[in-house]
């Protein structure tokens, strides 16, 4: 029913593909215009307003080194860096 078309992005003129679940997907929700912008432009121009999340630095409970937290560390629990964090929750499994 649906085919895979080739659109231009009106933002930064590269061509994208609009997939036919896509369009599935857009004629389920009653859309009845194709995306102007590809994926990268439609994720920037959303993110536009958002402001930048502040992040906070802590030592690793585990290793000792520097955590980047988006959160003010409080004391009463400990803090892992991404390495640490990703290595426990791989054991946890």
């Amino acid at each position: 029913m649906y085919e895979d078309k080739t659109l231009t992005c009106r933002e930064c003129g590269e061509e994208f593909v609009f997939t036919a679940g896509e369009q599935e997907f857009y004629a389920s929700k009653g859309f009845v215009n194709e995306p102007q912008r590809c994926k990268a432009c439609r994720d920037a121009r959303r993110n536009a307003n958002r402001p930048e999340r502040e992040m906070f630095t802590a030592p690793c409970a585990s290793c000792g080194g520097e955590a980047r937290i988006p959160f003010r560390p409080m004391g009463d629990r400990p803090v892992y860096c991404s390495e640490c964090f990703a290595k426990m929750k791989e054991s946890a499994e």
